[in-house]
């Protein structure tokens, strides 16, 4: 059973979709990394970016998708699946490389993301990032964005030992805190940041709408839906 509003002392976000605007941010970085990828062949530069997820005609990245949910390691996967071991590592570190440059130089904060975070740090709320994005990549945007003061604990992929959808981040979030599983509170705009919240016993899902998912697609996990993080101090200060 989900815990109720008022037990929450703790909020986990996802990063990209939730804090940051998804596709203003990271189009332009999977565009760049295809074209690296597929040096001078525009067309299966685009055909990469496609196959990870993004749909050119509503010119967004879906979510569930590769990009949208995955890791550095699932992109590569996909994209070189011919790589053996040690190339594919090599690879793996290039790109992460990229992402946490690219990533925090092209980050776009969600409307009043700076201000919500300062209400609800003020409502007395540990505030964690946890991301399919590396450490490093989540460190340099709060960095790029001056929010790493707000944040007690930022958990990337490669922070444990299986990223989204199993339940490591939520349970070293929960460490690093002394919280319990359930008086933490789990936001993405994912289907598999609302898997981790149910795998970890986490106190609350909350699905964002500011991102690659849409209502139907996470009304099935979701505890509560709200249509983006600048809800959330409102949504507390009633419980």
């Amino acid at each position: 059973m989900p815990s109720s509003l008022s037990s929450i002392r703790g909020i986990l976000f996802d990063k990209d979709g939730t804090l940051i605007d998804f596709n203003q941010t990271w189009f332009g970085v999977v565009m760049a990394l295809g074209r690296r990828a597929a040096p001078g062949d525009e067309l299966t530069a685009r055909d990469l970016v496609g196959r990870g997820g993004y749909d050119w005609q509503q010119q967004r990245f879906l979510g569930g998708s590769v990009v949208a949910a995955g890791t550095i390691a699932d992109l590569v996967d996909l994209w070189h699946p011919e790589l053996a071991t040690q190339d594919r590592q090599e690879r793996i570190a290039s790109y992460d490389g990229f992402f946490v440059e690219e990533g925090a130089r092209r980050a776009a904060g969600i409307a009043g993301l700076e201000e919500t975070l300062e209400t609800l740090g003020g409502q007395g709320f540990r505030l964690g990032i946890a991301t399919n994005d590396s450490e490093a990549g989540a460190r340099a945007t709060a960095s790029a964005l001056g929010l790493t003061a707000l944040f007690h604990t930022i958990i990337g992929y490669d922070s444990v030992a299986q990223p989204k959808p199993w339940p490591d981040q939520v349970h070293l979030f929960a460490a690093q805190t002394g919280l319990a599983p359930a008086a933490i509170a789990m936001v993405g705009d994912n289907t598999h940041d609302l898997e981790m919240a149910h795998a970890a016993g986490a106190g609350l899902a909350i699905g964002v709408l500011s991102g690659n998912s849409t209502r139907a697609e996470l009304a099935g996990l979701a505890d509560i839906i709200v249509d983006s993080i600048a809800d959330l101090p409102g949504l507390f200060a009633g419980a």
